[in-house]
């Protein structure tokens, strides 16, 4: 057989090769936009709005809905502090910082990411004030990615939780082996995104 004989055969082989690659890559497209058409609706914005109860500094149950404050971080419910050479439940103050500012105001929520624990992450005012801006504004919540600004200009006025020092509730829920969200800026919401699009908003 003469070489360009056996060279069209070789490149005859990578042709049928490289087509059948294309097939199968456009399949995969296709069927990854079929699911994403199917799963839309675990990523569609969602609002509630009703009445509150407070778990803590930065959740809520609203409407039956449990929702966690997007972008800022309170210290957990049984977490203590530090001031003046004191322990104090910075905890329990936080919870009553947020109820203070939702006191017999309509509270209403935004937004389409769910942590691992279910809880819709959104942006919540009452009053026509962001509550996760106005928490970290008080000085006690920080930012959690976002508000950063709202946190140094808190921090620089020794408001809230930087009138001592406290262990941030990263480090503390750390301490104690517990579970923990990724921060609400980019990289976890896109990580939100793929769990709720391929698993649903159930899935730790």
């Amino acid at each position: 057989m003469s070489v360009w004989r056996r060279r069209r055969r070789g490149w005859g082989r990578t042709s049928r090769a490289r087509r059948y690659g294309d097939w199968a890559l456009a399949l995969a497209v296709l069927a990854l936009l079929t699911l994403t058409a199917a799963r839309l609706d675990r990523v569609a914005t969602r609002q509630v709005a009703g009445a509150v109860t407070l778990s803590d500094g930065d959740s809520l149950w609203l409407a039956g809905e449990p929702v966690r404050l997007r972008g800022i971080d309170a210290p957990e419910l049984s977490q203590e502090c530090s001031r003046d050479g004191r322990a104090y439940p910075c905890g329990r103050r936080a919870r009553q910082a947020l109820a203070e500012l939702t006191d017999g105001l309509a509270v209403s929520c935004e937004g389409w990411e769910r942590d691992r624990y279910g809880r819709l992450l959104a942006r919540c005012a009452a009053g026509g004030r962001d509550l996760g801006q106005a928490m970290v504004e008080l000085g006690w919540a920080i930012s959690y990615g976002d508000y950063r600004g709202a946190e140094a200009e808190a921090r620089g006025a020794g408001r809230g939780l930087w009138a001592g020092t406290f262990r941030t509730p990263h480090d503390w829920r750390a301490d104690r082996r517990s579970i923990d969200e990724v921060p609400h800026d980019w990289i976890g919401q896109a990580l939100n995104f793929l769990r709720q699009l391929l698993w649903g908003q159930d899935v730790a």
